[in-house]
């Protein structure tokens, strides 16, 4: 019988992480990209992606793995979609400087709709988010695709058949 061989989890980064890519470009083309409802979908995109291919994993492994083996492949994957969308958003984000407005303009708008700000307290709060934007975006970034990363590496380990093989089990030739 033929072995099949996996997918390794780096070309499953790679590839959850093009159609994050290609996700978070269309949604800012299209002036969309504050809407929350949409904005939720690319954490879907990512859960369910990572998923599929821890998934896709077990079945070219043959269902013999183990938990922890199905979680790794998941995390590393995770690891190398984070990676590229942190260097995407720092990217992003300096060649379309008027991305980085509309977010101020809708963080401003939303400390004024809250009232709880003074208007000096916004615009002290606002210079702060300025100066540090890309740390703040990238760090956002990062902390939300390594929880959703460890969240659909769990689901994915969770919901793949798992058939270890026994250390006792002896092959005969």
């Amino acid at each position: 019988m033929e072995e099949k061989k996996p997918i390794s989890h780096f070309v499953a980064g790679l590839i959850i992480a093009a159609i994050l890519v290609i996700y978070s470009i269309i949604l800012n083309l299209l002036d969309l990209s504050q809407n929350k409802g949409l904005g939720w979908l690319s954490y879907i995109i990512l859960v369910g992606g990572l998923a599929f291919f821890v998934n896709l994993y077990g079945k070219a492994k043959d269902h013999q793995v183990t938990f922890g083996n199905l979680f790794s492949y998941g995390f590393k994957a995770t690891a190398i979609t984070t990676l590229i969308m942190v260097v995407f958003i720092v990217i992003f984000f300096m060649v379309f400087p008027e991305f980085k407005e509309k977010i101020m303009d809708a963080a401003r708008e939303g400390m004024e709709k809250n009232g709880k700000m003074t208007d000096e307290q916004i615009d002290q709060g606002m210079q702060m988010f300025e100066r540090n934007f890309i740390l703040f975006s990238a760090g956002g970034v990062l902390f939300m695709y390594l929880i959703l990363g460890a969240i659909g590496s769990l689901i994915g380990a969770a919901i793949t058949k798992k058939q270890p093989r026994s250390p006792f089990d002896q092959q005969t030739i």
